[in-house]
């Protein structure tokens, strides 16, 4: 298909304003988010000044994505702590805002764990809020890291791959900045071709019911100077019927012990396509993803969403006239029930690899797993 949209592989143009950041404005700290249901079309920040307020804007998606639930939870803790709130009440709270993204609870827990190791050792409340905010601007630091490395790494294993570039990517979700201290998981591979000249197009799937696809990657695409183009989750198999698919990149909300990957809702398909086309199917995480305590994916336990988001279309940035301002337009009769689950579970064997900023998990066996997970001091610090 014509790549007449395609830009310079050296545009290097940033991919939005900042997803997270902490700030001290006189009246105390925040922590300030891109709220990310008000994109495309508006560039809104949240401005949160205690735990609650992030619990709210983590389950309203607001942010959102892996590796950055991780951090703002991190962050949850330390705003919490600087504030002078219970910090394990704030910590319990944030950690069970979404119950199937591993990256949450860790950053929660890691920033407590300095917190409360700070008044063991003798420190008082104040140090301890330091403590915790260190623990979490550590792990942001370290997030921009892995995502450079996943990226290299990432990139690496598409040219051993598919040798040659002119790569044709298909993605779901959002897996870019809006995701991560850096510029992603999946995407930032997508986007580490895109510079190198050998990202041909990025294919972008919808990613139905809340659009993070159309709304977010397609956003950070346009913003990043790449080719892309939108389709419908449901067109994907045409495309991969047609020829026009060299593998497909998706991030990961939680892996388990023995490989399975847990991905927005829409993955598993993606990967039963790949495997009967035999086009690569490979997940983009950092180690922080990797949950070694839950056995397989029968063990993860899927966020079942509102069923509002399936029987309406919600448009918040565009009042329309019959409705109130945010409110969804029906597409269902009244009174529809709906399936809604946020993720769906990927088997290992559907998986050509998994890349960490570790290296590369493939064949993606719980041996070779754990054995790239040991090699990481931030499993260790978990």
């Amino acid at each position: 298909m014509a790549d007449q949209y395609a830009h310079s592989g050296d545009d290097k143009r940033p991919t939005g304003i900042p997803a997270i950041r902490w700030e001290e404005p006189p009246e105390g700290p925040v922590l300030v988010l891109l709220d990310q249901t008000r994109l495309p079309a508006e560039e809104v920040e949240l401005v949160c000044t205690d735990a609650p307020a992030l619990v709210e804007a983590i389950r309203s998606l607001a942010v959102r994505g892996a590796p950055l639930l991780g951090i703002a939870g991190a962050y949850g803790v330390a705003l919490a702590a600087v504030r002078g709130f219970d910090v394990g009440e704030a910590a319990d709270a944030l950690a069970s805002a979404r119950p199937t993204a591993v990256n949450l609870a860790v950053g929660v827990r890691r920033a407590q764990k300095a917190h409360d190791e700070a008044l063991a050792k003798g420190g008082d409340v104040r140090q301890a809020a330091a403590a915790a905010l260190a623990a979490a601007r550590q792990l942001h630091r370290e997030d921009a890291e892995a995502s450079a490395r996943m990226a290299e790494h990432g990139l690496a294993l598409l040219d051993e791959l598919l040798p040659g570039g002119g790569h044709r990517i298909l993605t779901h979700c959002n897996t870019g900045s809006l995701v991560s201290g850096g510029e992603g998981t999946a995407f930032a591979v997508a986007l580490a071709g895109h510079r190198a000249g050998r990202l041909r197009r990025l294919w972008v799937d919808e990613t139905r019911p809340l659009l993070q696809g159309a709304r977010l990657t397609a956003y950070e695409a346009a913003r990043s100077g790449m080719a892309y183009t939108l389709l419908t989750d449901n067109a994907a198999g045409s495309l991969f019927a047609a020829g026009e698919v060299d593998a497909v990149l998706i991030g990961a909300d939680r892996i388990t012990a023995d490989g399975s990957v847990a991905n927005k809702v829409g993955s598993y398909p993606l990967a039963v396509l790949a495997r009967y086309h035999h086009v690569p199917f490979i997940v983009v995480a950092p180690v922080t993803t990797v949950d070694l305590d839950t056995p397989d994916g029968a063990s993860v336990e899927i966020e079942q969403r509102a069923g509002h988001e399936v029987t309406e279309l919600v448009a918040p940035q565009v009042p329309v006239a019959g409705t109130e301002a945010g409110g969804g337009i029906p597409v269902a009769p009244l009174g529809t029930t709906a399936y809604n689950p946020a993720f769906d579970v990927t088997p290992p064997e559907l998986v050509t690899a998994i890349v960490t900023e570790e290296g590369v998990v493939s064949p993606v066996t719980a041996e070779a797993l754990a054995e790239v997970c040991a090699r990481s001091p931030r499993v260790a610090e978990g």
